[in-house]
């Protein structure tokens, strides 16, 4: 699934405003207008070549933008290292950080989690989804494939919009 496909679904199950994503974008450091912002959102013809691309770094700022517009800016502690981790570019990898960040921007549970997944018609086990959440490297880590992520997002829609 593409990047920008990911935005356009997580604003569509979100109720997101054009302008409430150039300041998340702020927020998660990338310089975003709401002209861009529509031209990210705008699904690419073979004609117009109108569509920007949003590449893994602009959708991780994003994210980081999300989290940061629904539970505000979390100072880090005296001694602690930054807690951002080097972004890998495959496109797996791009669907686990969906999770991610969107469980911790919506205080997501593992059972609300689960009850989403189930929205969407599809079932996961507490384990799958556990690997699904770990941190790459650690040997129950899973790549959270495409149908999961695309899956997430209709089970959002389905919460979220009723």
């Amino acid at each position: 699934m593409e990047n920008n496909d990911i935005l356009i679904r997580l604003r569509y199950a979100l109720e997101i405003k054009n302008k409430e994503m150039a300041e998340i974008f702020r927020l998660g450091g990338e310089e975003v207008t709401v002209p861009e912002v529509i031209k990210l959102l705008t699904k690419s013809d073979d004609e117009s070549n109108e569509q920007i691309k949003c590449n893994n770094s602009m959708l991780e700022s994003f994210l980081n933008g999300f989290i940061i517009n629904k539970r505000g800016k979390q100072e880090p502690k005296p001694g602690q290292p930054d807690p951002s981790e080097p972004f890998k570019k495959n496109s797996a990898n791009v669907n686990n950080l969906l999770l991610k960040k969107v469980k911790i921007a919506l205080s997501l549970t593992t059972e609300d989690m689960l009850d989403i997944f189930e929205k969407a018609g599809i079932t996961v086990t507490k384990g799958e989804l556990g690997a699904l959440l770990r941190k790459e490297g650690h040997k129950n880590y899973k790549e959270c494939g495409d149908k999961y992520a695309r899956n997430f997002l209709k089970g959002l829609a389905i919460k979220y919009r009723g």
